[in-house]
């Protein structure tokens, strides 16, 4: 590849993608991204250097105005743990794409699917050889890098791996953060033997330095990373085609419906920077300030029930992302020092919002809290209802107990004890 080829991305919200867009740029390409939501990748380290353009894989309009002025284009798209089938939602996207990058006159397609061994496939790996076979087939010259477990901090198999090695592990759909939409299909691939039997690729990309990364090293990096909270990406971060887009509780979809709300403000004796960096820092190992017993029991039910769950966790302990998860909810929006809204990712009959902001008031930092809930049919309004008299015990005491954590955050420290021998 030139230096100068021009590069577009998909996928550049997600593991690999985002990890991708960084190294192009340094390597002096022009780049664009792909993406269904371009608010996805504001928090990015990178947005700025990119040209963005807003498509969903299944658009074809979309899709091949993207594609206009691309020499390059990797294709890194999985719509698994999305709605509906999966192999059919990628079926559809990699016919879409490989026949819009051939009009466009893209003079080289990468896609980074699974491998293809000659036996019977699980559907995972059936759909993604499917999406490779689909791409070599459009019409664009293409590259299929086949890849099997992919171990780096953050990934979904490095997840599961890291989590079914613990103490107790029993079933992978409960004791990792992988939600089962994800992890049965990847734990159904490992019938398949993905050994890489062929290195055709090294005649025209020199291998890294050192060669190849093997296995063990590739855990102890991962695990270094983790331990360090150095992950630059992760799998939960990934957009899905075919999903909804983001919506927003100010959308006007429901005017004239119910929207319930819980409103509550709290101050803190610290200001208010004080009172960000615990709002920031919520959920993942510092919980949720109020009721653990209740926010574990509503984690459990959620994953019964196919949710994420509480899990999921967070990629950075102090930093957030415009997409990221923290536990079962996705960060909607942020605006550094003055709000986060949540959007759950739990399973409810409707949407539900949580939306922390922090503003000053007499040099202390003042706490405003708002969940919200638009109902979706009578399962929704009983569900508000039935929850209600806990609003107090678990909404009340996050909004106490984060202005409590900011406070002590605040409190100078007592210095240690002088000791001699």
């Amino acid at each position: 590849m030139d230096r100068q080829d021009s590069c577009l991305v998909t996928g550049a919200s997600g593991y690999i993608g985002g990890r991708l867009v960084p190294e192009l740029l340094d390597a002096g390409h022009r780049m664009r991204c792909m993406t269904r939501s371009a608010r996805r990748l504001r928090d990015h380290p990178w947005p700025g250097r990119v040209e963005i353009a807003e498509a969903d894989a299944t658009d074809p309009g979309a899709t091949r105005r993207a594609l206009e002025g691309i020499d390059v284009a990797y294709y890194l798209i999985h719509a698994i743990g999305g709605p509906g089938g999966f192999a059919e939602n990628d079926r559809r996207a990699a016919r879409v794409f490989a026949w819009a990058a051939r009009d466009a006159g893209v003079r080289r397609l990468v896609y980074l699917g699974g491998m293809d061994p000659e036996e019977e496939l699980s559907p995972h790996l059936r759909s993604r050889a499917e999406v490779g076979k689909i791409m070599l087939g459009g019409g664009a010259p293409a590259v299929w890098l086949r890849a099997a477990m992919i171990i780096g901090s953050g990934s979904a198999s490095f997840e599961m791996l890291r989590y079914l090695t613990e103490p107790s592990s029993l079933w992978v759909g409960v004791v990792t953060p992988v939600p089962g939409s994800i992890a049965r299909p990847l734990v159904e691939s490992l019938r398949n033997e993905v050994v890489c039997t062929e290195n055709d690729v090294a005649q025209y990309v020199p291998p890294p330095p050192g060669g190849p990364i093997g296995f063990d090293r590739s855990v102890a990096l991962a695990l270094r990373r983790v331990r360090a909270a150095d992950v630059a990406t992760r799998w939960s971060s990934a957009g899905v085609p075919g999903a909804p887009s983001d919506p927003l509780p100010t959308d006007p979809d429901w005017a004239g419906g119910s929207l319930y709300t819980d409103d509550r403000s709290c101050r803190a004796n610290a200001p208010p920077d004080r009172l960000w960096e615990v709002v920031e820092g919520i959920g993942g190992e510092r919980g949720w300030y109020s009721f653990p017993l209740a926010w574990r029991a509503r984690g459990v039910l959620d994953r019964l029930v196919g949710g994420a769950g509480l899990r999921r966790g967070r990629r950075d302990p102090r930093r957030l992302r415009i997409g990221e998860t923290v536990d079962f909810w996705r960060v909607e929006e942020i605006e550094a020092g003055r709000l986060l809204r949540l959007r759950a990712e739990m399973r409810v009959p409707g949407l539900a919002w949580l939306e922390l902001r922090v503003s000053e008031e007499d040099g202390r930092g003042l706490l405003g809290q708002r969940a919200l809930f638009h109902p979706r049919g009578l399962a929704g309004h009983a569900y508000w209802w039935a929850f209600r008299p806990f609003h107090d015990r678990v909404f009340g005491g996050m909004c106490r107990g984060i202005a409590r954590a900011a406070e002590e955050a605040e409190r100078p420290r007592a210095p240690e004890p002088h000791r001699t021998c």
